[in-house]
């Protein structure tokens, strides 16, 4: 769906890029301080999911991150691949490995969410 464009969807996709590492909304608010509010965050989040420009990741400490999609179309696609957060500055980042599973028969996969977890080249 071709949406317009807005100075909020412009901020936050610029935040997002020279992150160069996925952002929870808290992250997202913090950065911006004050420049919109939380609900239109969210809603831009999720239009930015909808249209495959980022993907949702629910991590292990229980936030959703989300992370641009680089080689994302707008039509169905999956983020089957592992994630990596920095237990020390909390970076989060996708690790392009993907992720294949052999499932039971009859079962139909639908996700993949697995995270590692350790120390960024930055904090070792």
């Amino acid at each position: 769906m071709k949406r317009r464009n807005t100075p909020a969807k412009n901020t936050i996709l610029t935040l997002l890029k020279s992150a160069n590492a996925a952002m929870s909304q808290e992250m997202i608010e913090t950065s911006i301080k004050g420049e919109m509010d939380r609900v239109t965050i969210y809603r831009v989040l999720n239009s930015f999911c909808e249209d495959g420009i980022t993907h949702k990741i629910l991590a292990d400490d229980g936030k959703y991150y989300f992370a641009l999609c680089l080689s994302c179309k707008e039509e169905e696609h999956d983020h089957d691949h592992f994630h990596f957060r920095c237990i020390t500055c909390q970076k989060v980042e996708c690790l392009e490995e993907h992720v294949a599973l052999k499932l039971p028969q009859g079962y139909v996969q639908k996700s993949i969410t697995s995270w590692v977890t350790g120390y960024c080249s930055a904090c070792s």
